[in-house]
């Protein structure tokens, strides 16, 4: 079998099991040959019932926001990751950060750290948007306000309680742009500020922003 050739079509996101079942149904015992495909360099397990072409399947294979979004979900990709991806903060991230529905988890895999930080309904569906960053390739992502605001209710120990707080925060610890600040829709922040956990902060996030 030509696990390359069969596997192409599925390449642009995680196998799941039950797919890898499907490309290998001719054979009597898949999980041996799942193992081997390993070992062979073709597949790349990320955690047990997940994978990803290996560097001898020469795919391209998933970008790391769409194997955060199928390593653990529900989930979306926010914090750091999400904020570098829109450019609001100069740093470039290494671990891929995403909040989720669900407890708290972190990820050691081939492809790096994935880890999630637990946020409450109704506030986790609110300013998510599905970016394309392959062809056939579309994944979960905080929008650039609601990535800063993920970024201030996760953030241990932040209670915004002034204008000048929250520019301290975002200048000097964050350091985003002040132009870019501006930019930022406050509109949209306000629609979701009391259903956040912290829902004073947030409105004083947005005080400050139509400060600017």
């Amino acid at each position: 079998m030509d696990f390359t050739r069969k596997a192409r079509q599925f390449a642009n996101a995680p196998f799941s099991r039950q797919l890898m079942l499907e490309i290998l149904k001719e054979y009597k015992r898949p999980n041996d040959k799942i193992s081997e495909l390993i070992k062979a360099g073709l597949l790349i397990s990320l955690k047990k019932g997940l994978y990803i072409p290996g560097a001898n399947a020469e795919l391209p294979g998933p970008e790391p926001f769409l194997i955060a979004n199928h390593l653990y979900g529900p989930s979306y990709v926010s914090l750091e990751s999400a904020l570098s991806y829109w450019e609001l903060i100069p740093e470039r991230v290494y671990e891929i950060s995403s909040v989720t529905l669900k407890a708290s988890k972190t990820y050691k895999t081939p492809k790096g750290r994935f880890s999630y930080q637990h946020i409450p309904s109704p506030y986790y569906s609110f300013g998510l948007r599905s970016v394309e960053l392959q062809p056939n390739q579309v994944a979960l992502l905080a929008s650039p306000e609601k990535a800063l605001c993920d970024k201030i209710v996760i953030t241990s120990g932040i209670s915004l309680r002034s204008s000048r707080q929250v520019m301290d925060f975002l200048l000097d610890d964050l350091r985003i742009d002040y132009h870019k600040l501006k930019k930022l829709d406050k509109k949209a922040i306000l629609s979701w500020a009391d259903d956040a956990p912290k829902s004073n902060s947030i409105h004083m996030l947005v005080k400050a922003l139509k400060a600017l």
